[in-house]
Formats: C-alpha cells, structure tokens, sequence
C-alpha cells in the first residue's frame, strides 16, 4: 500500500475512533510527516484527498480540522439512537468517492459495451477478475462456474425453485437462521424442515439423520459470522459438514455473504473441503461496499451450472456496476477498503465484548466468544418477558432485533434472545447501550 494511503486511512480510522474528535485541529503538515516518517508533499497529498472526503477542512494561516457534521452536533431537541438492530453497513464508510472513481473508469475501458444487453453469466472480464478473487478464499473454480447475480439473495431464490440431480425437494435450514430467507421459503410454500444450531456449532449426527432420511435437497448455512448468531463452524465441523454431503449426495449451499468482513487468516470454507461438487458457494460485496450496489456471485457444480442459468434466463444486474465492480477489485481499492471496513467493525465488536464484561455481572446475558463480523447473540434468561424488553429499551432510544423472527413459524426448540448489530452503533454508543440492556433485563426478571 501506498504511503500517502496508509495515512489517509489511519487519520480517518481516528476520526471515525474518536482520537480525533470533531472541530479538533489535526497535526500540521510539518509535524504530521515527523509522525509518519515521510515526505511533507506526502502529508498534503493525504489531506487533500481527506478534504475531497469532506473529512477535514483547511483554514489559512491555521491549519486543517475535523469536520463537524451538522447531525452529531449538540442540540437540545435532538435525540440520540443507538442502532443495534439495523444489519445495513455504516454510511460513515461507504467508499463514495473511490467508487465514483471506478464508475467513471469502468465508462472510459468499455464505452459502449455498457449500452447492450448483457451475458446472463455476467460480465466476462469481472468474472475472471472474480476468480482470481476467489481464489485468496479457498474457493478455486474455473470461470464457467461463476455467475454474477444481483446479490447473494437472488441465487438463494433461484436455488430454492429449481430442481437439483438428487431429485430431493425438502430445504434444510438452520435455526435460527436467515429471516428474509426463511420468510421466502414460507411465502413460496417450498418445503422446508430446521436443525438446531446454537453459539456451540451444530449436532453433526442428526444433521447426518435428516441427510439421510429427510429427502434433503440442500442444506442451507452460514459457516461463517451467522445472522443471528455471529458465530462460525470449527474447520472440523466444515470438514465434517463437506463430508456428508458427499456421502449422501445432498448440496450444501454456503452462504459466505460476510467472508471479507473477518480479520481471522485460513478460515477455510466448506466449499474448500468437498471433492464431490456438492457445494454451492455465495458471497456478496454489498456488506463491505454499499448495499445498493446489488452485486453477488454464486460458484456453481457444473451438474447445477445449466439448471441455474436457465431459471436465470437474462442478464438482471447492471453492466455498469459490474464493469465498476470489475475496476474496484483489480486496482486495489476493494482491498483497502476491506481492510478499513474490518478494523472498525473489529474495534466496535471489541467494545461490545469489553462492555458486557464490565456490566453483565450477574451473567444475565450469554454471549459467545465473537471477534468479528457484524452480530452478537444476547442469549436471555427464559424468564424474560422479550416483548416489554424491547418495548421498555425503545422508549429509552436503544433498538434491538428479538430472536423470534429467525425461526420457522412451527419450530419449537427456540432460545430466548437479541441479535445485536454493531454495523451502525457508533462507537462511543456501545458501552451506553449494553449498560442499559442489562438493567432493563435486571428490571425484566423481577417482574
């Protein structure tokens, strides 16, 4: 990474901390390259582009400041939420600008190519750029595997209504699990059956059970920074996972829809541990860049690759972001900007963990040993009254998101708890939000 890049991210991982507050005067150029070892045109070149952000200010004869953002500025009728229920990515680090960038250069290499209708596949090139991508994961696959879809949601739906070689037609999910999935799948009248999965992982030999017995088409799963849990399989529960599935010649469809959003290195996924292509591989690039942007990809066993593109039909994703998307990857931006995206989210989970042991003394909420990602489970007493919980926690600003909703309608064996977001719980939020979590829970158990 360039020197002048390395600066500009971590001055703004410092505003974004804290260390440099808003209105406050940053180091001058002089001082700032003493600081960084490097040039002084190094330092005027960071905080330009900082200006171009909109991050700093500059003032003559003074110097360069913070921002002040009209939205965080005192006002006394001005109320204060604190978001643990929202999973969209924070607006803070949307990388507008770089993206813009990309935009722009993806307009100049294909000019009119970016003006017909598209391959259903998806664009050749970001395809092969995807492949090579793919690869950092454990995830090598040639580039007629790979399709581009309009985020990871659209290869979800497609999967569920096409037919699969085993001839099975029932979909294993995991409970709790995906919501938006869930209700689809219920919507769609698809036939569907649960197992359990809790912060500990999964019970490998009823999981072998309904692969067996149950007409399972695919199993359905997070491996990785699971919604609602946070948590993610051991390499021996993937490996086993893999294994079944081959055993039993039923898919698996690995929803890695967080892959980049984890600061942990050789996290192999199962897709890395079949030889038989029963798995299904999915990622999508809109937690790490902007929702908005609508782009996943699916890596496909050729048995599916015909099936899937022909429920596909056309090209639905726009060429323009795909050919942006392509741009973004190769240059390098989508890495920095992953790197970033990491730390802070690493920082506010870290916060998360900090502030439970400071006030959940009594133990009143389980939570697991969660380092990354986005989600924490608030696990609760059985006591609880959840409803007046989140009620009482509203009407003190504090929103959070009740497990129920991750569970199939007829699925008795459910865990009493809150899935905690940390995507837009600003930082400095976090300690002031789990505090009262406990309270109103201590409060809760009285009643």
């Amino acid at each position: 990474m360039k020197k002048y890049l390395f600066i500009l991210s971590d001055i703004e991982q410092k505003i974004v901390e804290g260390q440099f507050r808003q209105g406050q005067k940053l180091p001058s150029v002089r001082s700032a390259a003493k600081l960084y070892g490097c040039s002084i045109s190094t330092i005027i070149r960071a905080y330009a582009e900082l200006e171009k952000r909109h991050a700093i200010y500059s003032i003559s004869q003074s110097g360069y400041y913070v921002v002040e953002k009209t939205g965080d500025l005192p006002n006394g009728n001005e109320i204060k939420i604190i978001d643990f229920a929202s999973a969209l990515p924070d607006e803070n680090v949307f990388p507008y600008l770089d993206f813009q960038h990309c935009l722009n250069k993806a307009i100049d290499i294909y000019k009119h190519h970016l003006f017909t209708y598209g391959d259903s596949k998806g664009l050749e090139r970001l395809r092969h750029t995807l492949a090579s991508h793919l690869a950092g994961d454990q995830v090598h696959a040639n580039v007629e595997r790979i399709m581009v879809t309009s985020g990871a949601q659209q290869a979800l739906e497609i999967l569920a209504k096409m037919p699969f070689p085993n001839g099975n037609s029932v979909i294993l999910v995991e409970q709790p699990s995906y919501d938006i999935y869930l209700r689809f799948l219920m919507t769609e009248g698809i036939p569907v059956c649960g197992i359990t999965r809790t912060a500990t992982g999964i019970n490998l030999r009823e999981l072998e059970a309904k692969f067996k017995n149950d007409g399972i088409k695919f199993f359905y799963t997070m491996s990785r920074y699971h919604n609602p849990l946070g948590t993610s399989y051991s390499p021996e529960e993937r490996k086993a996972i893999a294994g079944l599935a081959s055993k039993y010649n039923v898919y698996v469809v690995e929803d890695d829809y967080m892959a980049d959003l984890g600061e942990e290195r050789g996290f192999d996924p199962i897709y890395a541990y079949n030889r038989t292509s029963n798995v299904v591989y999915l990622k999508s690039f809109s937690k790490i860049i902007f929702p908005g942007l609508r782009l996943g990809t699916a890596v496909l066993p050729e048995r599916l690759l015909e099936t899937f593109q022909t429920y596909k039909r056309h090209s639905d994703t726009s060429l323009l972001s795909q050919a942006s998307l392509e741009v973004y990857i190769k240059s390098g931006m989508y890495e920095r900007h992953k790197h970033k995206i990491c730390k802070q989210y690493a920082a506010r989970i870290r916060m998360l963990n900090e502030a439970l042991l400071q006030y959940n003394d009594e133990g009143l909420i389980g939570a697991a040993d969660v380092s990354s990602g986005v989600y924490m489970q608030f696990k609760l007493p059985q006591t609880v009254n959840l409803e007046r919980l989140i009620k009482r926690l509203a009407a003190r600003n504090i929103i959070v998101v009740s497990g129920n909703g991750f569970y199939l309608p007829d699925y008795l064996e459910r865990e009493k708890f809150l899935r905690i977001s940390i995507s837009r719980a600003q930082p400095e939020q976090i300690a002031e939000g789990v505090k009262a979590i406990v309270e109103e829970i201590k409060r809760n158990v009285k009643w």
